[in-house]
C-alpha cells in the first residue's frame, strides 16, 4: 500500500515584526485573528490521482489507496468514475473526530484558556532594543522608544537640548533627558515652568522710603519734593535748597525738612512772593521813639530821628533847613553865602557808577558862571560833581558805599561874575544814610 502524505514546513517570520503569517496549509481569518486550516481535498482540482482518495489534514492533505477501509468514506474523490461495491453489512466503525490544533498570529501565544493573548516582549525582556532605548509593548509586538527628553539617533537616545531651541522665557540649564527654567530677578517663574511674570516689587515688599515706581523687571525709586535720592537708590535725604543758590531769598534762607523758607531782617516785611522783603517804613505807621521836637526819617530797614537844624554863628536861620551868613558881616567874607540841609538815603552796594544828586542855580546873574565841587566828605573818593549844564551838576557815585554808614557831603557852587569882579558860593550839606542792606 502507498501511503502519501503532504506535510508541513512551517516558516516564521523574524523576531521583532509585528505582521501576521500563516504557514502553508492555513489561511488567516482576519475575524478572529487565527490561522485556520484549509481543505486542499476541496480546493484543489484532483489532488490525488489514480487509485489515489484525498483526505484532508491539519495544515495539509493525503492520498491514500482507495482500497483502504479506513479512508474509503466519506473522503472518496467526487471526481473519480470507479466505484468499488459497497462494502458488506456490519457494524459502523467509530471514527476519531479529527481536531485542529490553534495557532497564533505572530506575538501572540495560546493561553490557558486556549486563546490567542499578546506576548510582553519587554516584561519577558524577549526584546532587541538598545540599552539606552526603553522597549513598550504593543498589541502583537513591541517598540524601541526613548524616554522624554531624549530622541532617536542612529539607535542612541541623544539628549535633546531644550535651552536651544527656546523653551524657557528667560533663563534654561540643560539637564541629561530635561531642563530647568528661572527668571532674571524681578521675575518669577509662573505655573507653567517656563514663562516668567514681573514682580511688583512695589507691593510686594516696597523696598523705597517714599516713592516707588515698578518697571518691568524692577523697580524705581522716587523722592518727594524737597528730598533727593541717595546714591543706593532707595532712601530719600532733604535737599539743602539754601545752598543750591543765593538767589531764593532776597534775604535769608532757611532749610526745612523738605522744604525752606525765607526770613527778612529787623524792619523788613515778606512779601506775598515768599522771598522779597520790603521796608517797613516806621515814621509812617508811626511806629518811632522820636521826640515831638524830632523829626521822624525813614531809611530801609530802620528810621533816624531828626534834630531840628540849628545855624552856627556867623549864621542865620533863614528857614527849618537853611543857615545864610550876612555880607554885612565880617565874619562871612571868606563863608559860603547860604548853607542848605539836606537828607537822603540809600541803599548798601548800589551798583556804580550811580547818579544820586543833582545841583542847581536858582538864579542866573548876567555875565556869571558856576563851578561845581565836593568842597569837603569825599575822603574815600567814593563820588564826583559832573557839570551837566552851565547852572547845574550831578553827583556822581563811583564806588560801591556798603552800610550801615552815614556819610555827610558839602556841594559847593561857586559864582564867578567877571562883569562886576564878583566870586561868592553856595553850599549844600548833604547827609546820605547808608541802609545796611542791599534792598
Amino acid at each position: 500500500r502507498i501511503l502519501t502524505a503532504f506535510t508541513l514546513a512551517i516558516c516564521l517570520s523574524s523576531p521583532g515584526k509585528a505582521q501576521q503569517q500563516c504557514t502553508n496549509g492555513f489561511d488567516l481569518d482576519r475575524a478572529s485573528g487565527q490561522c485556520l486550516d484549509i481543505d486542499e481535498c476541496r480546493t484543489i482540482p484532483e489532488a490525488c490521482r489514480g487509485d489515489m482518495v484525498c483526505v484532508n489534514q491539519n495544515g495539509g492533505y493525503l492520498c491514500v489507496p482507495r482500497t483502504n477501509p479506513v479512508y474509503r468514506s466519506p473522503y472518496l474523490n467526487p471526481h473519480s468514475n470507479i466505484y468499488p461495491p459497497p462494502p458488506a453489512p456490519g457494524p459502523v466503525p467509530n471514527y476519531p473526530t479529527v481536531t485542529r490544533p490553534l495557532m497564533c498570529r505572530f506575538g501572540f501565544q495560546l493561553d490557558e484558556n486556549n486563546q490567542c493573548a499578546d506576548v510582553d516582549e519587554c516584561a519577558s525582556d524577549s526584546h532587541q532594543c538598545n540599552p539606552t532605548q526603553i522597549c513598550i509593548n504593543t498589541e502583537g509586538g513591541y517598540t524601541c522608544s526613548c524616554t522624554e527628553g531624549y530622541w532617536l539617533l542612529e539607535g542612541q537616545c541623544l539628549d535633546i537640548d531644550e535651552c536651544r531651541y527656546g523653551y524657557c522665557q528667560q533663563l534654561c540649564a540643560n539637564v541629561p533627558g530635561s531642563y530647568s527654567c528661572t527668571c532674571n530677578p524681578g521675575f518669577t517663574l509662573n505655573d507653567d515652568g517656563r514663562s516668567c511674570q514681573d514682580v511688583n516689587e512695589c507691593t510686594s515688599e516696597n523696598p523705597c522710603t517714599q516713592t516707588c515706581v515698578n518697571t518691568y523687571g524692577s523697580f524705581l525709586c522716587r523722592c518727594e519734593p524737597g528730598y533727593e535720592l541717595e546714591a543706593d537708590g532707595v532712601n530719600c535725604s532733604d535737599m539743602d535748597e539754601c545752598s543750591f543758590s543765593e538767589f531764593l531769598c532776597q534775604h535769608e534762607c532757611v532749610n526745612g525738612p523738605g522744604s525752606y523758607y525765607c526770613i527778612c531782617p529787623s524792619g523788613y516785611n515778606l512779601l506775598d512772593d515768599s522771598r522779597s522783603c520790603q521796608d517797613i517804613n516806621e515814621c509812617e505807621i508811626r511806629n518811632f521813639t522820636c521826640t515831638p521836637q524830632q523829626t521822624c526819617f525813614n531809611i530801609p530797614g530802620e528810621y533816624k530821628c531828626l534834630d531840628p537844624v540849628r545855624c552856627e554863628e556867623p549864621y542865620i536861620q533863614i528857614n527849618e533847613n537853611r543857615c545864610m551868613c550876612p555880607a554885612e558881616n565880617p565874619g562871612c567874607r571868606d563863608q559860603p553865602f547860604t548853607i542848605l540841609y539836606r537828607v537822603m538815603d540809600m541803599v548798601s552796594g548800589r551798583s556804580v557808577p550811580s547818579d544820586i544828586f543833582q545841583m542847581q542855580a536858582t538864579t542866573r546873574y548876567p555875565g556869571a558862571y558856576y563851578i561845581f565841587q565836593i568842597k569837603s566828605g569825599n575822603e574815600g573818593r567814593e563820588f564826583y560833581m559832573r557839570q551837566t549844564g552851565p547852572i547845574s551838576a550831578t553827583l556822581v557815585m563811583t564806588r560801591p558805599v556798603k552800610g550801615p554808614r552815614t556819610v555827610q557831603l558839602d556841594l559847593e557852587m561857586i559864582t564867578v561874575n567877571t562883569v562886576i569882579n564878583f566870586r561868592g558860593s553856595s553850599v549844600i550839606r548833604l547827609r546820605i544814610y547808608v541802609s545796611q542792606y542791599s534792598f
